[in-house]
């Protein structure tokens, strides 16, 4: 059985244009994703020197079910549900690639069956969104008004957009995504909507009333 180490577009830093491939040199730009580069290092010498069947796969920003409620759509789902105060870092134009969870488990499928080893794939769906794009997204769907957003201070080494190319994942695997970003977030909205018995034992003052700093996305 293979073994396959999931990590996510981070590494690479960020980019103001254009897209990174698998070959671009790491980039990251926090101690964060510095750890989450190290690990990708880490098992690709591995594999190298003692023959590990081992695989890498990099992939943007994940949403749908089950998602931990201190995350931005979540968080932003819970909030708005309750007519709290949605908060955004700085001016909400930091872009993210967003890609449906059952596409991400998909594309992990793909590379775990047919991948080859001490390979690297990036898996994206080509849906990039401001944080502020989503949020205004949800609460149209929610049919809440836009004066529940509220901006708040930049955190530390916020990267300004991530962009990845996953032409290599579709071109050898075949793999394409198959939820756009509209549909997969209607899904979610509902899901949540739904299941609050999931939900609500994990909500905590991170998620109700978060302070600045401690805001997650």
């Amino acid at each position: 059985m293979p073994i396959l180490l999931h990590n996510t577009d981070e590494v690479y830093g960020d980019i103001l244009e254009g897209s990174f491939t698998e070959k671009v040199a790491l980039m990251p730009s926090s101690p964060y994703s510095a750890s989450k580069a190290a690990g990708d290092t880490l098992v690709l010498g591995w594999a190298r020197t003692y023959g590990l069947n081992a695989s890498i796969t990099r992939c943007t920003n994940n949403y749908g079910p089950y998602q931990f409620p201190e995350k931005l759509i979540p968080k932003t789902i819970i909030r708005a549900s309750m007519g709290l105060k949605i908060p955004i870092y700085g001016t909400g134009q930091n872009v993210r690639e967003w890609i449906y969870v059952e596409d991400h488990v998909r594309a992990v499928e793909a590379v775990l069956l047919k991948g080859e080893p001490r390979e690297i794939y990036n898996i994206s769906a080509g849906e990039e969104k401001t944080n502020l794009e989503v949020v205004k997204t949800i609460l149209r769907l929610m049919g809440k008004g836009e004066e529940l957003i509220e901006f708040v201070e930049d955190r530390p080494g916020h990267d300004l957009r991530y962009s990845l190319d996953s032409w290599k994942i579709t071109r050898d695997l075949k793999w394409r995504p198959q939820v756009s970003f509209e549909e997969g977030i209607k899904r979610t909205v509902e899901w949540y909507l739904n299941n609050e018995w999931w939900w609500r034992p994990l909500v905590d003052e991170r998620v109700l009333h978060p302070t600045p700093w401690k805001l997650r996305w």
